[in-house]
């Protein structure tokens, strides 16, 4: 016997879930841009600015969800462009951290130790992964490739945060002044991949 599908008011409930959540998405990746672009400019440090930045584009991409998720129905044109927005959004990430790192270590610039940067990305290592957890949870139940490709996103937030917080840790520890670019640098093949799947809308739930 095959089950029944879901009630509309049961997908608008999960779908009022999800809007929620990107609307946190958009709120909390504000707060790590001002705070890591701002640190990370009074300290020098690239990774952390770069870390601000991608804070901007994961509120790019929680927009683009939120947006994607007020339609009443399963709109597959509005999924597909979704889905394609988030692409663009990593694309965009890539291109930024491989530049930015490439460029410290062509400089071999320094940064000074950043407390506030250390404390920024602790805290996004421990939100980001449950964020992510929440939003495939979501997609699972309204069958949003869309949200899904915006979860790994979420997912690379966490990754540049532990990233960041070892580059950093390190150069005040023991001035290795190298290990965040380098780190970051390494991250860009991960990032453009993920931007090929949301393109493609490969993840599925």
């Amino acid at each position: 016997m095959e089950a029944a599908p879901a009630l509309p008011l049961s997908r608008e409930r999960f779908a009022a879930s999800g809007r929620r959540l990107e609307a946190f998405t958009v709120g909390w990746n504000l707060v790590e841009a001002v705070v890591g672009i701002g640190s990370g400019a009074a300290a020098g440090s690239v990774a952390l600015v770069g870390f601000g930045v991608d804070s901007v584009i994961e509120s790019f991409s929680g927009a683009v969800l939120w947006w994607r998720l007020r339609a009443e129905d399963h709109d597959e044109e509005r999924e597909r462009r979704a889905s394609r927005w988030v692409g663009v959004s990593f694309f965009l990430l890539a291109a930024y951290v491989l530049w930015e790192s490439a460029a410290a270590l062509a400089r071999r610039a320094a940064p000074e130790t950043s407390p506030t940067g250390i404390a920024l990305a602790a805290v996004s290592l421990v939100v980001m992964p449950l964020l992510a957890r929440a939003k495939r949870r979501v997609a699972a139940k309204i069958g949003s490739r869309a949200l899904v490709a915006d979860s790994r996103q979420t997912d690379l937030c966490a990754y540049l945060s532990a990233i960041l917080l070892g580059g950093l840790g390190l150069n005040a520890l023991f001035g290795w002044w190298w290990a965040d670019p380098a780190a970051a640098l390494a991250m860009t093949p991960l990032i453009a991949l993920e931007g090929c799947k949301a393109w493609q809308q490969k993840h599925c739930c």
